[in-house]
């Protein structure tokens, strides 16, 4: 079997999905990350895939280090075009020997997975009602953010309208509703600090990404703050980048995204090392189908795994949401907070090539919002 064809389709909301054509008729989906440069992965993942053409597609582990071990590597965008591909690789595999991906890299460790709900937009309000409709649809765990602009120092109210969400929440449902909050990487270690230790009474599930990833010399101070785990990594890709996080010890949950971090097997390598340390992982997955299922396969078989994200009904969403572009919707059926490991052989996901084309064809413009502080400096998203 060899590689004989590379599509690319990018499709809104804000989704890129690439197909792998074999000469044996066995083809395989990915996807990448979209957002500030979605025209240069694009780009990228053509130029990138033209190189493993007429290459045997079993040959994963190959073709990823000749694509990652380039002279100038690593990079969210080599990144998350290798990730794409490798994705692509894996379900080409998979259905080739008619089984699950999980099923090469294991074997199950669990019956179900453990799924969280989004509630908030943005910039958060009406996470109450929210938390409400995901009850309702019996969602036990959701997250939100928890704030929108912050500057390196700044005003109590925006601590305090924080703090007031989150008791809500935990008023509403008591303690039978896990909560997660996202910093998003939006406060400064000075603010950090104060926030979480105002959040800390409220026994959120985890706080996420308290500092920039670039900033994780202060996890451990966070850490000594508060009783809180500490949940980071959607924007770290490859082991290595793991690599500091792991010697601190300071992170209790990892959160590497399999679009961006290496594809399947290397999110399962991360979750290995992350499991020597002891340390769980909640893998980052808010964007398309096709990076949830791939997502979900490695969950199937990664035993420190405790819960995961999911983007049905997720405040990107607009126009399009995860079931428009995939025909097997039951492998996204969520029920009691959980969802069944993945039946179907490769990805388990069979996508509508005929609707993706359609829409692929009205094209993408979708990038990170920019925001700026109350005095005009640039404020993190």
């Amino acid at each position: 079997m060899k590689i004989s064809n590379i599509t690319v389709y990018k499709v809104k909301p804000r989704w890129i999905f690439i197909k792998i054509d074999t000469d044996e008729g066995i083809s395989g989906w990915g996807e990448m990350v979209s957002g500030t440069k979605t025209e240069t992965v694009v780009a990228g993942a053509k130029e990138m895939g033209n190189r493993i053409l007429g290459k045997n597609p079993f040959d994963i582990e190959r073709i990823w280090q000749r694509l990652h071990r380039s002279f100038f590597r690593g990079g969210p965008i080599n990144g998350t075009i290798i990730s794409g591909i490798e994705m692509a690789l894996w379900d080409i595999k998979g259905k080739a020997l008619n089984v699950p991906v999980y099923e090469l890299l294991g074997g199950a460790a669990r019956d179900r997975i453990k799924v969280y709900s989004w509630i908030g937009g943005d910039r958060p309000s009406d996470v109450v009602e929210m938390a409400q409709q995901r009850w309702d649809k019996g969602f036990r765990a959701v997250k939100m953010n928890a704030t929108s602009e912050m500057h390196y120092i700044d005003t109590l109210d925006k601590v305090d309208a924080a703090v007031e969400r989150v008791a809500s929440i935990r008023e509403k449902f008591g303690d039978k509703m896990s909560i997660g909050i996202d910093f998003h990487g939006r406060v400064h270690k000075p603010m950090a600090k104060v926030l979480a230790k105002a959040l800390e009474p409220y026994r959120p599930m985890f706080i996420e990404e308290p500092v920039l990833p670039e900033n994780e010399e202060y996890y451990e101070q966070i850490a000594n703050e508060v009783s809180v785990p500490i949940a980071t990594g959607e924007r770290v890709y490859t082991r290595w980048g793991f690599k500091n996080i792991f010697k601190q010890g300071a992170v209790d949950i990892i959160q590497p995204d399999i679009s961006l971090c290496g594809g399947l097997l290397e999110e399962r390598k991360i979750a290995a090392m992350a499991e020597a340390y002891d340390m769980a992982i909640a893998p980052h997955a808010p964007y398309g189908p096709v990076a949830l299922a791939a997502t979900f396969q490695v969950d199937a078989c990664t035993p420190n795994m405790f819960i995961q994200e999911q983007s049905l009904g997720i405040h990107y969403n607009q126009g399009f949401d995860l079931l428009d572009f995939v025909k097997n919707k039951e492998i996204f059926q969520y029920k009691d907070s959980f969802v069944d490991i993945p039946k179907g052989p490769g990805l388990g996901i069979e996508m509508d090539e005929d609707k993706i084309k359609d829409v692929a064809q009205q094209g993408l413009v979708w990038t990170n919002p920019a925001w700026e502080n109350y005095d005009g400096t640039i404020a993190e998203w």
